[in-house]
């Protein structure tokens, strides 16, 4: 057992998390390539200790996103982002599997798999199923069928799938142990931005499964408010690719001596508003359901409007920054380029006029005053 402090732990994986960035930014374009994977840069998360910071600190990890170190995940997240947005989707996915673990998994589940993380086995969640189909477990306890959009495809060792009776069924949570290289197609993967997620297609066909290998019950994957409040953590990672994107902004401005014209002065002020603004958003909604000091749907109300926030937030970053460095923006050396498709690709996540609606219509139903709607007055 580490004999550090929880927080002390949780600090030591801020640390470890900017030495990742560092590197990672370093090797971010040349993995920027159809099939590209950050492979070393995954390497170091697991040699600095990050793959196994999110199991619970009683269990040997460093508990990173147990309260009171949920600030401390958000600055991981942000952090690698920053360094790389494909390695920060990953590390999400990965962060994301390993809580399921904790919260769903038995005692020998947990001592297993966080034994993994440990190992350095990277984990990943993939729900995607094709349109009109699922991953299906056969009465014969074998897989039937694939998923679809799958990060970190043919490198993830340990993936939590879900499977389904028929479509739009309640799901069953899986982890699935995989082979290196085995099972996957990148070749749909062809994309904008985030080209070194190696996202695409697993083949599931025929594995068999183990009763020890089923996580938890039907359903138990969309319960509330962790289904939906786990999106604070993408919108984390979306963070630390717009402080890149803003950084980037800032020394093309510098480094061309166009810093005194006060209009970019004032497009720049316009950005610095934009990305304050969202960080503030993911570091309330982070303690917002880690606290759980609200009701499940006042929580999952709140990290809806904070990662539209974030998403509007980068949005606007994007529009601001490029207008202001203008077309050498768009050139492959520069710096902006990447980052900006990255981040333009990444910030497309899942039904946002659905969370709008529906965090709008908690609100709209609420009782209270607008100061008190997610302080916990009225939550219980």
């Amino acid at each position: 057992m580490d004999q550090r402090t929880p927080s002390k732990l949780a600090y030591d994986a801020v640390m470890a998390a900017r030495e990742v960035a560092a590197t990672s930014a370093t090797r971010a374009e040349a993995e920027d390539r159809d099939g590209g994977f950050p492979a070393d840069d995954v390497a170091d998360l697991a040699r600095l200790g990050l793959l196994a910071a999110p199991v619970p600190s009683a269990e040997g990890g460093m508990g990173l996103g147990e309260e009171p170190g949920a600030g401390e995940l958000a600055d991981v997240l942000r952090v690698v982002g920053y360094g790389s947005l494909a390695l920060g989707r990953l590390y999400e996915g990965h962060v994301n599997a390993v809580q399921l673990v904790a919260r769903y998994g038995t005692p020998a589940q947990r001592t297993r798999l966080f034994a993994d993380a440990q190992k350095g086995h990277l984990f990943g969640v993939w729900n995607t199923d094709p349109p009109g189909d699922c991953l299906k477990l056969g009465e014969d306890g074998r897989l039937r069928g694939v998923k679809s959009f799958a990060s970190g495809a043919g490198f993830v060792t340990r993936a939590l799938v879900t499977v389904k009776r028929e479509p739009g069924t309640p799901p069953l949570m899986l982890v699935v142990p995989l082979s290196p290289g085995s099972r996957a197609d990148l070749t749909a993967w062809r994309v904008h931005g985030m080209r070194a997620s190696a996202t695409g297609t697993v083949d599931f066909e025929g594995i068999a499964i183990t009763q020890d290998e089923i996580l938890g019950g039907w359903d138990d994957y969309h319960r509330q408010p962790a289904f939906s409040g786990g999106a604070w953590r993408f919108a984390a990672v979306q963070l630390g690719g717009i402080e890149a994107v803003f950084d980037a902004w800032r020394g093309h401005l510098s480094a061309t001596g166009r810093g005194d014209d006060p209009h970019q002065l004032a497009r720049f002020g316009e950005g610095a508003i934009a990305v304050q603004g969202a960080r503030q958003w993911v570091e309330r909604a982070a303690l917002t359901v880690t606290e759980d000091a609200l009701a499940p749907e006042r929580v999952v109300a709140f990290v809806n409007l904070a990662r539209l926030a974030v998403e509007k937030a980068g949005l606007e970053v994007l529009q601001l920054a490029q207008r202001s460095v203008g077309l050498q923006g768009f050139l492959r050396e520069h710096p902006l380029e990447r980052l900006s498709r990255d981040l333009a690709t990444y910030l497309r996540q899942p039904a946002p006029d659905r969370a709008l609606t529906t965090a709008a219509a908690e609100i709209l139903g609420a009782g209270g005053s607008a100061g008190d709607l997610f302080e916990g007055w009225d939550a219980r």
